[in-house]
C-alpha cells in the first residue's frame, strides 16, 4: 500500500499537476463531442456570460484569460459557428445555440462529477483560501508577463 504525503507548500509542480489533471476530466468529457478544449473554453465562456455577447470583445476576453493568441481563439469562435454551436444573433452578437448549450450541459454534467468529489474533499474554507491564493499568483505572472 502506497501512502502519499501532503507537500509542504505550494510550488508550480503542484500547480502544474493539479492542472494536468483538471485538463484530464475535461479530455474524458469532450470525448465523444466534435470540440476541443479551445472551443469548449469559448463555448462555456459565452454559455457564462449569460447573454448574447460581441465576437471581437469575446475574442480579446477568452485570449487575455487563456494566453492564446486571438487567432487561435477567432478559429475556435469559427469552428464553433460552423457546427452551429453558436450563432450570429440579427444584431451580430454571438450566442450558444439550443444544441451548443446541450453540449456544455453534457460536458458539464460529466466533469462536474469528479471535480465535485475532489473538491469535496477539502474544507470550504480551504478552497477559499487557495482561491486567493492562486488569483493573487496568477494576477503577479500576468503581471510580470506584461513587462517581459
Amino acid at each position: 500500500m502506497s501512502t502519499t504525503t501532503a507537500p509542504t507548500t505550494l510550488n508550480p509542480s503542484i500547480i502544474g499537476q493539479a492542472e494536468k489533471h483538471h485538463t484530464a476530466v475535461l479530455a474524458r468529457a469532450l470525448a465523444g463531442t466534435t470540440l476541443d478544449e479551445k472551443q469548449w473554453i469559448v463555448l462555456n465562456q459565452a454559455l457564462a456570460a449569460g447573454e448574447p455577447v460581441e465576437q471581437s470583445a469575446h475574442i480579446v476576453r477568452i485570449a487575455a484569460m487563456t494566453q492564446w493568441a486571438r487567432a487561435e481563439v477567432e478559429t475556435a469562435v469559427n469552428a464553433l459557428l460552423a457546427s452551429a454551436l453558436l450563432a450570429t444573433t440579427p444584431h451580430g452578437l454571438l450566442e450558444p445555440t439550443d444544441t451548443g448549450k446541450a453540449v456544455a450541459s453534457k460536458v458539464r454534467a460529466e466533469s462536474g462529477a469528479i471535480v465535485a468529489a475532489a473538491y469535496g474533499a477539502v474544507t470550504p474554507e480551504d478552497l477559499a483560501t487557495a482561491a486567493r491564493v492562486l488569483a493573487t499568483i496568477t494576477a503577479r505572472i500576468a503581471q510580470e508577463l506584461t513587462h517581459a
